[in-house]
């Protein structure tokens, strides 16, 4: 158990992410100071349905970008890890960012090969259809759900569940069922484009021999 300072967001991020950030509040600013001078790391809490949720990820400080007249900043930062908080405070003794108590959670790094080529299969299928192979074609090699998460299609509280998943196959799976969900609804929204583009065009038929 450790104390992390907190920095709630409505969004989820996944370890290995590198996220950019436009500072402007007074207390993250402060933060961002803390960080510089003393080397912490802070911890990004989805802000979902109306409060901070239990499970988050710790980011650290690579690099501020810029420093406007403004005290504003704009930071480069690397999520390194999941923690689940234990007890909230809205801001830490003699600080003005909120922080908890939280204890690290493991990292699960071993993957169903079986699951790992049908959702790869599926990813493949979904970037083709939205016209975006080259997203497909720049995967890395042995990727993580955690590498492709955000480019599923998923909303926030489906990539929180991801967040909450203990190891890379219950990952695994959760992509799986969303991917075997939404890709016959994109099959279909696709067969309907092409009917109403041709709708209209000269057709060429052969016709039914009766």
């Amino acid at each position: 158990m450790r104390q992390l300072a907190l920095f709630p967001l409505n969004l989820v991020v996944f370890p290995g992410e590198k996220l950019n950030l436009h500072i402007f509040e007074p207390r993250y600013r402060q933060l961002v100071r803390d960080c510089l001078l003393e080397g912490i790391t802070f911890g990004i809490t989805p802000y979902l349905n109306g409060g901070v949720s239990r499970r988050g990820t710790e980011v650290r400080l690579i690099d501020v970008e810029k420093n406007y007249p403004s005290g504003e900043l704009d930071i480069r930062t690397e999520a390194i890890g999941v923690f689940e908080m234990e007890e909230f405070q809205r801001e830490l003794p003699g600080k003005l960012y909120a922080g908890a108590t939280v204890r690290d959670l493991p990292d699960d790094l071993a993957a169903d090969p079986v699951l790992y080529e049908r959702t790869r299969e599926l990813i493949e299928q979904l970037y083709s259809i939205l016209g975006l192979r080259r997203l497909f074609l720049d995967l890395p090699t042995g990727f993580r759900i955690y590498d492709v998460a955000h480019q599923l299609g998923m909303s926030s509280e489906q990539e929180y569940e991801l967040l909450e998943a203990d190891t890379e196959t219950e990952r695994q799976t959760l992509a799986l069922h969303h991917l075997d969900r939404i890709l016959p609804v994109l099959q279909e929204t696709e067969r309907l484009k092409e009917r109403v583009r041709l709708n209209g065009h000269f057709k060429n038929l052969t016709p039914p021999t009766f």
